[in-house]
């Protein structure tokens, strides 16, 4: 098995790269990252790996990156709570620099890409090796391998062969399309849901909002980003990337007729937006902004919205994302458990690690919804 790894995605070999990419996700992409590159998010300094067979032919791709997280970035109300006294005196408290591999800015089940007929237990071997002396050198202590939703469960017994444990990160949702109109989407709820959902359509009516899907949003990069930090600097679940205006203008850019945007109006004052990726037949609910915070129907709707971009646009499944789980339940999404796979260089602070990360961490229980007729 050969390793090559590069530092910036221009320097990845193209075509050996996207040999690997046919029927993948476009997070896994070369347009994809090099958004990421040129967006200035956080602190991430990515890295990208090819692997090779004993012929030479790529068999597996994978990106990591080096990044301070918060170790307890799911921790309950009153934890956090407590941290934020703390970090006033100690800001870096409970903030650990460590080595991920996975996709920093969106979730991406499995962690890598493998050719039809690799040798997984070899390619993650060498993978593990590769965090494990990249860990070592940068003095970072602690190596997470993210996502595994259900399509990764084959992956899971090689990684746990080689040390890690497996925590609960927040859990995803998704919303199956099978209808061909809004119409048929709303006859096939259940009624409370549908009276639900209508009750907050109509206060979006009255107050005279309207929206637009669009793709060429790449000179509306500072407004959206203002918008997003609204929502941003509001959250009390799940923060960690902080995007930039670039971000925005880049992933307009660079990813072409797949990057979409949902553009909200009262009258003709832009007030809101939903960042989209359509990735074959998923369309993704990335980021969500508004001019201002409020307790409003506006968040429904934008929901709402989606589900009609998913059907005109043929996808057939939408990815909803994490938080504010109640309000994409309503709309009739589906819990999806997401797992990282966790261990340190260090048998010492790896003996640590995982009941740490579970006893500063807490993630919701959520259970699924009938919002649908039983005959869907």
């Amino acid at each position: 098995m050969k390793t090559e790894v590069f530092d910036h995605i221009g320097a990845v070999p193209k075509e050996r790269w996207d040999a690997l990419l046919s029927g993948h996700s476009a997070t896994y992409s070369r347009a994809f990252w090099e958004v990421i590159e040129q967006s200035g998010l956080n602190d991430f300094h990515c890295h990208y790996v090819l692997f090779s067979d004993h012929s030479g032919q790529p068999c597996a791709l994978a990106s990591f990156y080096s990044t301070t997280t918060d170790i307890a970035i799911f921790a309950p109300a009153w934890l956090r709570g407590l941290l934020a006294l703390v970090r006033r005196i100690f800001p870096n408290f409970l903030k650990l620099r460590m080595v991920e591999c996975g996709t920093p800015v969106t979730l991406n089940s499995p962690p890598l890409v493998l050719a039809e007929g690799a040798n997984a237990q070899e390619v993650i071997v060498a993978l593990d090796q590769l965090l494990d002396s990249t860990a070592r050198a940068g003095g970072q202590w602690i190596i997470v391998v993210r996502d595994f939703e259900s399509n990764a469960t084959p992956l899971r017994a090689p990684f746990a062969n080689l040390g890690y444990r497996w925590v609960e990160g927040l859990p995803n949702t998704y919303l199956d399309v099978q209808w061909s109109t809004l119409e048929d989407y709303q006859a096939s709820m259940q009624s409370y849901y549908r009276s639900k959902l209508l009750r907050h359509l109509r206060r979006v009516q009255q107050a005279g909002i309207r929206h637009e899907l669009v793709e060429d949003f790449a000179g509306l990069a500072e407004a959206l980003h203002r918008q997003w930090l609204v929502v941003h600097r509001g959250a009390d679940e799940f923060q960690r990337e902080v995007l930039t205006p670039e971000f925005y203008r880049e992933f307009a850019t660079r990813l072409g007729s797949r990057s979409k945007v949902l553009l909200f109006y009262r009258g003709e004052e832009l007030i809101g937006h939903v960042l989209l990726l359509h990735d074959g037949e998923l369309l993704r609910w990335l980021y969500f902004g508004r001019n201002e915070a409020a307790n409003d129907s506006l968040y429904i709707y934008a929901g709402h919205a989606v589900i009609e971009a998913a059907i005109r646009l043929g996808a057939r499944r939408v990815e909803m994302g994490l938080t504010t789980y109640p309000i994409k339940q309503d709309l009739g999404a589906q819990i999806a458990a997401i797992d990282f796979a966790l261990r340190s260089p260090s048998r010492l602070i790896d003996t640590f690690v995982v009941p740490v990360y579970r006893l500063l961490n807490r993630t919701p229980v959520r259970r699924d919804r009938n919002v649908f007729k039983a005959e869907r």
